[in-house]
């Protein structure tokens, strides 16, 4: 079969769209990738056949001459990406995000369309307008395929459209994420989570199962490490300060992809308490690495994990129960070892993300 062209709408700076990209550029794909506001374009030079172009709006929308200005060039982007879609002529246009490109992609009015809904362009749709809401549902209309990464984002997509919706979970690279040989010479038994600091996904819960579990331990050294960065990161300190856990608390910042398999492997437990969350990706990573996890009973942590064998759920909003469950591994250390063991078949069970390419490919085959 000759390569299948692929034009791709996406965000350029997203680790999801890179890893799409490449992986279907090393799968002999020729794409054309197309993002607004993007940065990293750098990323994408030493990829074979991969056409990257960014479009920069020069106004913003906080003053009403600017928000006329930016109509007038958003027409102009339409048009853009209409003519780029006719000279690149792709077999497949697949938008990925509803919001923004999932537009780009109805307005370019080329078949098959393939939109793939990421989580807050449809989980956030609780709190869009009435007239937002209805676009979404216009959006997903218009699309000949809709994907989505898991099959909790697919019922809560199922609100806005009655199409049948394809899932290829956005898995983990295997040979990346994998255990390693761990070196602990502090003696910490570390907790760990790897998340944004915003209020949906409860570092602050976190904090505060944390401080509970030092006060159950007063002899046991302790460890917590936050990685990531966000809008609540002082107040997260703070928090900390205040319930005198400070010194034990690490707030490491965010980090490139391809050092978290080495935090994870420092884990003794990693834990995700999130609202809402549309896909665990962050909790397979730590199952990858042969790592615990606790998580909270957010459908889309429900899904990857497997309460009872590979992690333990809790419930939302609960530093008790959190508590408790990190306290199963505090003390059993063999039982970390044993949901480690599992969480590393689980993953290569369903989330192997050679696999899910594999899924992908197969998809687009079908279409053409």
């Amino acid at each position: 079969m000759t390569s299948i062209k692929l034009f791709i709408l996406s965000n350029i700076d997203s680790v999801h769209t890179q890893r799409w990209v490449m992986a279907l550029s090393q799968r002999g794909c020729t794409l054309f990738l197309f993002g607004i506001n993007g940065v990293n374009l750098d990323f994408y030079t030493k990829l074979n056949n991969v056409t990257v172009q960014n479009y920069t709006y020069k106004y913003r929308a906080n003053t009403l001459f600017s928000i006329i200005l930016r109509r007038f060039e958003s027409l102009r982007l339409y048009r853009l990406v209409r003519s780029k879609i006719k000279e690149f002529q792709p077999d497949i246009v697949h938008a990925h995000y509803a919001v923004d490109y999932g537009t780009l992609g109805v307005l370019s009015r080329f078949h098959p369309f393939v939109l793939s809904v990421w989580g807050s362009d449809v989980y956030g749709a609780i709190d869009f307008s009435w007239l937002q809401q209805q676009a979404l549902r216009y959006k997903l209309s218009k699309a000949d395929y809709i994907l989505s990464t898991s099959e909790a984002m697919a019922l809560e997509t199922h609100k806005y459209t009655d199409k049948k919706i394809g899932v290829i979970p956005f898995g983990v690279d295997m040979e990346l994420f994998r255990p390693l040989v761990k070196k602990n010479e502090t003696g910490q038994f570390v907790v760990g989570t790897v998340k944004s600091l915003e209020p949906i996904y409860g570092i602050d819960v976190l904090i505060r199962t944390f401080k509970l579990v030092v006060e159950a331990n007063p002899d046991k050294p302790l460890r917590l490490e936050i990685i990531g960065k966000g809008s609540q990161e002082k107040s997260l300190k703070m928090l900390a300060q205040d319930l005198g856990i400070a010194d034990k608390v690490c707030f490491i910042g965010a980090l490139p992809n391809n050092q978290l398999p080495t935090c994870y492997n420092r884990f003794d437990v990693a834990v995700n308490l999130s609202n809402k969350e549309s896909f665990g990706v962050v909790a397979i990573e730590a199952m990858a690495c042969g790592c615990p996890v606790v998580v909270s009973d957010a459908e889309g942590l429900k899904e990857v994990v497997e309460d009872g064998r590979t992690g333990i759920v809790v419930p939302k909003q609960n530093p008790a129960a959190a508590a408790v469950a990190i306290q199963k591994f505090i003390d059993n250390p063999l039982l970390r070892d044993e949901f480690g063991v599992a969480g590393i078949r689980r993953v290569k069970r369903y989330y192997d993300w050679q696999n899910n390419v594999c899924d992908m490919m197969r998809f687009y085959s079908n279409i053409i």
